[in-house]
């Protein structure tokens, strides 16, 4: 059973919750209990297909779904040629380091690995509970997690989805695969405004009553495809055990090693997926929370106070420009288990923009997590240092969690086995990583400067990306952040 992190009552199963998204009190939510697992648990893994390990993750969670449910649901996400490799997930072993590649799926981001599962829980979630009202999906997108929201919910019967993204706030790539998008009940639109007016505004649409009300007299109820949603967070533990199990099976580590991690992080979600695989029995030792310039997480996991009070950065590295990490609240109620404390926190984030955490609980949560921030120079040039000493061609988000293992290694002495979580490809951040490389840009369009990263890369340009030079623009659409519920509400009731 799943309740708020703000409160206990209500309390939904997996399927309920899955298909409300935030729970009704604004909170988000989390399992009564975490499964446990053992050393036999995760050594099963070593031989099994990754649709055959996230069945196994899965169910411990996903109790009101059956057996074959999860089967399916598995099968259809990540089986059907949507990935280009056999692996879904591997594990690059170089020379020092263990690259984890999450972004072989259709978008090319580590978020496929999450949105092409969740759909089919949705669905699956909709056909179990009964349910009567058309679903609409709304995601605020700092670049990845809309394009591949838009491709999973794509035509998939009873729901529809819309993306709000920040206007001149994600890379041309990721722009032009959200414009060119295909399917009947998909739409588009760009917030002037940052990634951040973005969220708020699908946040505060959630939590408005009479809004939500409006839509119900519609036969529409919102559910949402960010990393609110317990359905998006739970495909994403699923890589952490099977990437321990690749290093198991190629020798690099014995049953039981406890391994690092260190991940890009910009709403909390991916590196809390790796907190939750530990909390169930991963030998996990440190979680490497790694930022960009706008480095509030950092901040807050090296002094215990969360404060958006600062300016802004436009980055090398816009999936993770953010400033409010949503996902750090489901955190601080597991290591408090004080739903009180946690809307509390919250209540004084939005009021003033910062709150601080007991030292003791500072202490508590800095036993699993370390923390650093690499500016855009230090970021080129990790993805030059790469390349020149491994030939490797990191995306500018997987450079900053690089960097961050490097500096982790060099201050903390700590030699244990290291895992990179790479959550994306070069080629969606192709320019800044050319740029890295030392080579001319100028006159280049986004299909040129393709072409030119392919003669310095070994991995061929994902089918996804190739495909967009033949595409049309299909989604025009801007709004004031002030005028998101409008443009919601016109979408919602289009026949």
């Amino acid at each position: 059973m799943y309740h708020s992190t703000r409160g206990k009552s209500g309390e939904l199963s997996s399927a309920e919750a899955i298909i409300q998204g935030l729970a009704a009190d604004g909170g988000l939510f989390v399992p009564e209990e975490i499964p446990a697992v053992d050393e036999a648990f995760i050594t099963s893994l070593v031989p099994l297909r990754y649709e055959e390990r996230a069945e196994k993750v899965l169910r411990l969670f996903l109790t009101d779904y059956t057996a074959d449910e999860v089967k399916g649901c598995v099968e259809r996400a990540y089986g059907s040629g949507k990935f280009d490799t056999e692996k879904r997930a591997p594990v690059r072993m170089l020379d020092t380091d263990n690259i984890l590649e999450l972004w072989h799926g259709p978008t090319s981001a580590f978020k496929d690995m999450a949105l092409q599962l969740l759909p089919q829980l949705m669905s699956t979630a909709l056909h179990k509970t009964g349910e009567q009202h058309k679903v609409l999906i709304l995601v605020a997108t700092s670049g990845d997690t809309g394009k591949a929201a838009l491709e999973g919910f794509r035509d998939v019967p009873g729901i529809s989805i819309m993306v709000f993204y920040p206007e001149g706030g994600v890379s041309k790539i990721q722009r032009l695969q959200m414009l060119t998008q295909e399917g009947a009940n998909v739409n588009v639109t760009a917030v002037r405004g940052n990634f951040d007016d973005a969220q708020n505004g699908v946040k505060k649409i959630f939590s408005d009553k009479e809004f939500n009300a409006k839509l119900e007299s519609e036969n529409v109820r919102l559910s949402s495809a960010n990393s609110i949603n317990w359905g998006r967070l739970v495909p994403q533990i699923v890589y952490y055990f099977s990437a321990y199990a690749d290093l198991l099976e190629a020798g690099k580590i014995k049953p039981g090693d406890e391994i690092n991690f260190s991940v890009p992080t910009g709403n909390f979600g991916d590196i809390l997926a790796g907190y939750y695989a530990k909390l169930m029995g991963l030998p996990v030792h440190k979680l490497i929370c790694a930022s960009n310039a706008n480095n509030v997480l950092t901040e807050f996991l090296r002094s215990g106070t969360y404060d958006r009070n600062r300016p802004f950065y436009k980055t090398i590295t816009p999936s993770m420009d953010i400033l409010i990490s949503s996902n750090l609240e489901r955190l601080l109620y597991h290591m408090t288990d004080d739903a009180s404390a946690v809307r509390k926190w919250m209540r004084e984030l939005q009021q003033k923009g910062s709150y601080t955490i007991p030292a003791d609980l500072l202490q508590k949560i800095q036993q699993t997590f370390w923390a650093d921030w690499e500016d855009d120079a230090a970021t080129k040039h990790m993805i030059e240092e790469a390349y020149t000493d491994q030939g490797y061609v990191p995306d500018t988000h997987t450079a900053v969690a690089w960097k961050a293992a490097e500096n982790y290694r060099e201050t903390t002495g700590d030699d244990r086995c290291m895992v990179v979580v790479s959550t994306a490809s070069p080629y969606k951040f192709n320019q800044s990583v050319l740029s890295a490389l030392h080579v001319s840009t100028e006159g280049l369009d986004e299909f040129g400067l393709l072409d030119a990263l392919q003669e310095k890369n070994n991995d061929p340009v994902p089918q996804g990306l190739a495909s967009l030079r033949k595409k049309e623009i299909r989604h025009t659409d801007v709004c004031d952040k002030d005028h998101m519920p409008e443009a919601v509400f016109a979408f919602a009731v289009k026949k």
